[in-house]
């Protein structure tokens, strides 16, 4: 029984006679006679009664016909929407969370000047996260921070990147010009969730140099992180990107890593079987727009040696 066997049913309900049921259909009246017998061999009972040349609907063609009109109603609707909602394209993307703090909403802001017709949706988690949902299917592209292990993502590097250490103007560390990495063992310290890449990327450094990190405060909020940097004496990695005004304002004395080891990219990365829209390549193309961050250097004092 199909959706075809319903509307061929309900037409000959409401007409009386197969050929006009035909007629309406624009089919021919032998296929409307065979839809009615396979239907009610499906049922295993009669839906019209044929009486001197004429039907007349029984009480198991009643209680079809309620149920069908309801079915194909439901049906004619779904099939609009679906056609509707084909009109407009709608691109899912994924972010890790210091992308969609201090990249995404510009970003965003130049793809819909560019493409008002499509439709966003923006999904904003850790790196980890982000991954499994690419390879679900449930984002369209993503851009992110963090190392991306699947062999099935594919991964562009179009964004420059790197970390500071944030302190608050109290800190000791604020009254020193030059840091030695050995004096970082130990101390207090605001950090990203498990899954981040800003944390991978600094406990990497951690690991190599035997530092020990006491971790006071854990936050999947940049802003929760901050203000744990100026009110709390702790110290934290973030990117340059998410700290612009805090340093120009002095809420946030900055700490470089000359050696380049904290210097990373934004990811643009996708299914390696994802066909790339137009929408998609436009989206690509601003990307790469914001390829360098602001050059602060001057308004860092400080530098790990």
């Amino acid at each position: 029984m199909t959706i075809r066997h319903l509307k061929i049913f309900l037409a000959v309900a409401e007409t009386g006679k197969m050929s006009e049921a035909a007629a309406k259909l624009y089919i021919s009246q032998p296929t409307v006679s065979q839809a009615i017998r396979e239907l009610e061999d499906h049922y295993g009972t009669r839906l019209f009664e044929r009486l001197s040349k004429k039907l007349y609907i029984t009480p198991a063609g009643k209680e079809l016909y309620a149920g069908a009109l309801k079915a194909v109603r439901e049906f004619d609707q779904l099939e609009q929407n679906m056609k509707e909602g084909s009109l407009r394209e709608v691109l899912r993307l994924g972010a890790s969370i210091t992308v969609g703090t201090c990249l995404i909403p510009a970003l965003l802001k130049d793809f819909e000047g560019a493409m008002p017709q499509v439709e966003t949706s923006v999904h904003v988690t850790n790196t980890h996260i982000i991954e499994e949902m690419l390879l679900n299917s449930q984002l369209d592209l993503a851009v992110v921070e963090g190392e991306i292990s699947s062999p099935d993502l594919i991964c562009h590097s179009l964004v420059e990147d790197y970390l500071i250490m944030a302190c608050g103007p109290g800190h000791p560390f604020a009254r020193q010009k030059e840091i030695p990495v050995s004096a970082l063992d130990g101390q207090d310290y605001a950090m990203r969730e498990e899954g981040s890449g800003t944390r991978a990327l600094f406990e990497k450094f951690a690991l190599r140099h035997g530092l020990r990190l006491n971790i006071r405060w854990e936050a999947n909020c940049p802003a929760t992180i901050r203000q744990a940097v100026i009110h709390n004496h702790c110290l934290a990695v973030m990117s340059v990107r998410l700290l612009t005004d805090e340093i120009r304002t002095g809420l946030i004395h900055p700490i470089r890593n000359p050696s380049g080891e904290w210097n990373r990219h934004f990811r643009l990365v996708y299914h390696k079987n994802k066909y790339l829209t137009p929408s998609m390549e436009c989206f690509r193309d601003i990307l790469s727009r914001y390829r360098h961050p602001e050059d602060l250097s001057c308004s860092c004092p400080s530098v790990l040696v």
